[in-house]
């Protein structure tokens, strides 16, 4: 019998979000051996216990800001879209399918005015990786790289060794970078 899967997107399913994402899912072994709990002692004074609407949890935050350092994404606009679609980015959040994603702005607002001046970020990446290296995630001693398009000399008698230290400076200055470029092509105001 011909059979095709035409209405198969009008189902309604109960799913658990824990069963979606792979047991061996790398975001799985982050949050086992990572605790990001410290965040939220670490960013209190740059909050108001008192006054003013909710805000976005903090270590939903700055687990987007990792997801996006992590895998590279260099746009909080393209974040956002990431997040919306990727099922183990929302476990690592927390978030349930029907959640919605904080907006790329609420993350550029908190990034260029509340936490404006400070160290927050690079203290926050520099307690991860000290995290990692204790579970022995990370080696945290020297990095080879070529990134340059020219022949390979595969020779390994020849090689030149180098430190290389990296810091989340470059990134937000790369999330800036587009916020610009997105104000410049719409005509936007600072």
């Amino acid at each position: 019998m011909f059979h095709t899967r035409k209405d198969a997107q009008n189902e309604l399913e109960f799913v658990s979000i824990e069963d979606l994402v792979p047991q061996d899912h790398l975001l799985r072994k982050i949050e086992t051996y990572i605790d990001f709990s410290f965040i939220l002692e670490k960013v209190r004074p740059y909050y108001s216990e008192d006054n003013g609407r909710p805000s976005l949890d903090p270590l939903v935050l700055f687990k987007m800001m990792f997801i996006g350092y992590f895998y590279g994404v260099r746009s909080e606009r393209q974040l956002e879209k990431e997040i919306q679609m990727n099922i183990a980015y929302r476990w690592f959040l927390g978030l349930r399918l029907q959640d919605p994603v904080p907006h790329h702005s609420t993350i550029s607002w908190n990034r260029r005015k509340r936490f404006n001046e400070t160290n927050i970020f690079q203290e926050i990446f520099d307690e991860i990786v000290l995290q990692a290296m204790n579970h022995k995630m990370v080696g945290g001693r020297v990095l080879f790289t070529d990134s340059t398009h020219l022949k390979a000399n595969a020779n390994k008698n020849k090689f030149t060794k180098k430190s290389v230290e990296v810091e989340t400076r470059s990134y937000v200055q790369d999330l800036d970078k587009a916020i610009e470029e997105d104000r410049n092509e719409n005509g936007k105001k600072l």
